[in-house]
């Protein structure tokens, strides 16, 4: 919902293209789909898992004919995206930038938080979330004209009491809701250094596994660790998931296939690879890194 809302706020609709990452949950590109225009997919990172800034350029320069109208940078498991190089992106071509910081809250780029550089950012608040209100969601923006049409957008189209200037949705987030997510937000700077302090752990752990290529984070970005994932080399995820989840360990794969491959689209997408994504869908698989661990988890 917060994804469709910015996009409709930003003007994005039918006949427009935009650029998502195949390598995320489907909320983003169905997103697309339901404000009535085209995902276009762009290779992600190898190291980052994001959206690769150099395959959007190339989409973007064959783009001729001006369709393609926005680009959502996912700041997947919390790690943010090379946010520099899409504001550069965004000048060139002239193309919005959507956050998707459904996983992202409170992560850093530059000394800046995942949030606060696109047009429009949004925010999950489902209960897995560093933060939560049970579910629901947010949309941060810097733009007033943004603000107002999302205001509307997600109540009805109302601009006042039975007085509706647009077609819009029920997509409010409830007075509980809020509430739980203003005691949570209080809490989110403890939440998110908890996780960092147990990716630190879990690396320590894990070190001596040559068949584990360990999550990523550079100098700019500050990674909240939504998931520690790693990559299980030769061919080793399935079994070595079932190992743990025998063991009491809740391994799981996020996300087993590429949005591109989904069945959902089967037909959409004819020809499409992305083989950078596609490869990450065979090797990742993300442990347990939240704040509730204690020292008898990490000795067991």
């Amino acid at each position: 919902c917060a994804i469709h809302s910015a996009l409709f706020s930003l003007s994005v609709g039918a006949g427009d293209r935009v650029i998502v990452p195949p390598f995320t949950f489907i909320a983003t590109s169905n997103s697309v789909i339901h404000a009535g225009a085209e995902p276009v997919f762009a290779d992600i990172e190898e190291e980052s898992f994001n959206l690769d800034p150099d395959k959007v350029e190339e989409i973007l320069k064959k783009d001729k004919k001006g369709k393609i109208k926005a680009v959502i940078c996912v700041h997947l498991f919390g790690r943010p995206c090379e946010m520099d190089r899409f504001a550069r992106i965004s000048a060139k071509y002239g193309v919005k930038i959507i956050e998707d910081a459904a996983q992202a809250h409170g992560s850093e780029f530059a000394g800046r938080k995942a949030g606060s550089f696109g047009n429009a950012a949004a925010f999950s608040m489902y209960a897995t979330k560093n933060m939560t209100m049970g579910e629901g969601g947010m949309v941060t923006t810097n733009s007033d004209k943004t603000a107002e049409l999302l205001r509307k957008f997600i109540n009805h189209g109302s601009e006042k009491v039975y007085f509706h200037t647009l077609i819009g949705y029920n997509y409010r987030t409830t007075d509980i809701e809020a509430a739980i997510g203003l005691c949570q937000l209080k809490k989110l700077d403890y939440f998110n250094e908890r996780r960092r302090q147990n990716s630190v752990r879990m690396r320590g752990i894990l070190r001596h596994y040559d068949m584990l290529v360990m999550p990523s984070e550079n100098e700019k970005s500050k990674h909240i660790f939504h998931q520690f994932t790693v990559r299980v080399k030769g061919g080793m995820r399935d079994a070595l998931i079932k190992h743990l989840n025998e063991n009491g360990v809740g391994a799981k794969v996020f996300y087993p296939i590429a949005l591109h491959k989904q069945p959902v689209y089967r037909g959409m997408f004819k020809g499409v690879r992305m083989p950078v994504a596609e490869k990450a869908a065979r090797e990742v698989m993300s442990i347990p890194v939240h704040p509730g661990l204690t020292d008898v988890d990490f000795e067991t």
